[in-house]
């Protein structure tokens, strides 16, 4: 199978695409979300056709595979997100029933990360607001900003290295 013949991939892709938003959408639970990753199998597959081999297997087991792959990689950055943000959340947040001395030293802490963010260069500043405060995935992020997804996860890594470095009250919250 020539995946590299258009009307070839275009065959495959008519037969396969709602099985492979099926097999996202299984672990998403997102219709939009599966669409994405219905596109990124797709999209590999027509820039590295010569990567399918046939005698490994059918080609819809292999799509529905990279599907539930990148599902799988979906999801666990949307966890690993959501723990980091209610990780900062924490920090910068003050509730009415903390002390004003809870409450000075909170206000201590949001004044040095956002000193800390501040000192960030701008691409690390920008992903980790994107990352933690807009919600966004490093898909997202790397998609909104023309990145490579290597791109767009270094520098939300490198960023909160340099952050834990500058601001450290965020190393007893991120235990």
């Amino acid at each position: 199978m020539d995946l590299s013949d258009p009307q070839t991939f275009q065959r495959v892709f008519e037969e396969h695409e709602r099985k492979v938003h099926a097999a996202a959408m299984r672990i998403l639970g997102d219709p939009a979300r599966a669409q994405d990753v219905v596109q990124d199998v797709f999209l590999r597959v027509w820039r590295r056709p010569g990567a399918f081999d046939a005698r490994r297997g059918e080609i819809g087991a292999y799509l529905r595979m990279m599907a539930r792959s990148r599902a799988l990689d979906l999801w666990r950055e949307g966890q690993a997100a959501g723990r980091a943000s209610d990780r900062l959340k924490r920090v910068t947040d003050v509730t009415e029933e903390e002390s004003p001395a809870v409450a000075a030293e909170r206000d201590d802490t949001r004044r040095a990360v956002r000193d800390a963010l501040q000192r960030l260069p701008e691409a690390q500043r920008e992903a980790l607001v994107l990352a933690y405060w807009g919600g966004l995935t490093t898909s997202q992020i790397a998609e909104r900003e023309q990145l490579p997804l290597g791109t767009a996860k270094s520098r939300i890594r490198l960023g909160l290295t340099r952050l834990r470095q500058e601001c450290p009250a965020l190393e007893h919250e991120a235990a």
